[in-house]
């Protein structure tokens, strides 16, 4: 009898989760598609290289290619030089996979955008 009644409320209370997220289904429909929408002309900004410089590493650096490296003006303010080597070192360090030659890059932007 006891087992009957623990049956019997579980069936009560799926009946009441799948209720509750068929009310909320079209609101989550509605998020998804801008999230995709978002996500779609994010991609088509980076592969359109709207976002992103193309081409190599000049061989001695500019001070506008430092700003391009690490994402700043070439003259920024030297904490916000700091915080962007910061983000982009996370990102690129050859500890966590990263080239070595990037990563040298990206201190000697650093080097060169500090030592205006």
């Amino acid at each position: 009898m006891a087992s009957m009644v623990v049956i019997g409320l579980g069936l009560a209370a799926a009946g009441f989760a799948g209720r509750q997220a068929l009310r909320v289904a079209p609101q989550v429909a509605t998020k998804m598609n801008e999230i995709l929408k978002t996500m779609s002309s994010e991609t088509e900004s980076i592969m359109s290289g709207k976002r992103y410089y193309k081409g190599g590493f000049d061989p001695t650096m500019t001070k506008k290619e430092a700003s391009l490296i690490l994402d700043v003006s070439a003259n920024a303010p030297k904490n916000k030089i700091k915080e962007a080597h910061k983000r982009i070192m996370l990102i690129n360090h050859p500890d966590k996979g990263g080239s070595p030659y990037i990563a040298a890059k990206i201190n000697e932007a650093k080097d060169l955008l500090d030592n205006k």
